[in-house]
């Protein structure tokens, strides 16, 4: 069984309830630049009027993407949402920031006369690398455990703490868009500058869909 479809009526929802409820509004919301996690508690209309964009053409994208009745993808059982979380979204960061450092690494070197050159993206990939493993170990070693046996008295403490910290993920996220001027290479740009670009604006993505996860759907499961 899966989570319910959201339809229609969408000005007055925020970003996070709607990205939770109707699969396919994510892309919806990342193609417009709208932070449906970290910023997710800001209605639509309110996101629309922030963005200047015009809410009746918001509304029929997330109409047409409620039209498809996709299958949504967010298990209802708390230990599969974990289970997807570690199996899909830390494994998948795992294994994307050591290519994406090396990636980083080759084109500061290999265009540093380059104007557009990405000064700094290598440190901050490796910054990012080191603070989300070091989330990704507390969530696995201590907070998902609790979550598995049905909680814990203590449960908020560790869950303030990792908000906070998906909170500094998303002030990383944003600095990663400004250093590669929104994953945009410049036309003489090589491959493996673009492979770099094209892998990082992926790893925005799947942080992105991960910090949803956890924010607006697991979290809030054991809000009391």
């Amino acid at each position: 069984m899966h989570a319910t479809l959201a339809t229609s009526n969408f000005a007055d929802r925020t970003l996070a309830d709607i990205a939770a409820t109707l699969p396919g509004a994510t892309a919806v919301f990342r193609s417009r630049k709208l932070d449906f996690c970290c910023g997710g508690r800001v209605k639509l209309a309110e996101a629309a009027a922030t963005k200047g964009l015009p809410l009746d053409e918001l509304e029929a994208a997330l109409d047409a993407v409620a039209a498809q009745a996709l299958p949504a993808t967010i298990p209802p059982e708390t230990s599969a949402l974990i289970a997807l979380i570690e199996t899909h979204y830390h494994a998948a960061h795992r294994q994307a920031f050591p290519e994406l450092l090396r990636l980083a690494r080759r084109v500061e070197v290999a265009h540093k006369s380059h104007p557009t050159v990405p000064v700094g993206l290598g440190d901050l990939l490796e910054r990012m690398a080191m603070e989300l493993e070091a989330h990704m170990q507390k969530e696995e070693q201590v907070l998902f455990p609790m979550m598995r046996h049905g909680g814990h008295p203590a449960i908020g403490q560790p869950i303030a703490v990792l908000l906070a910290e998906h909170d500094d993920h998303g002030t990383h996220l944003r600095e990663l868009e400004r250093l590669t001027g929104a994953f945009t290479t410049p036309g003489d740009a090589c491959p493996t500058w673009r492979a770099l670009y094209a892998g990082a604006a992926q790893l925005t993505d799947m942080l992105m869909e991960h910090i949803h996860l956890e924010n607006n759907v697991l979290f809030p499961r054991f809000a009391n």
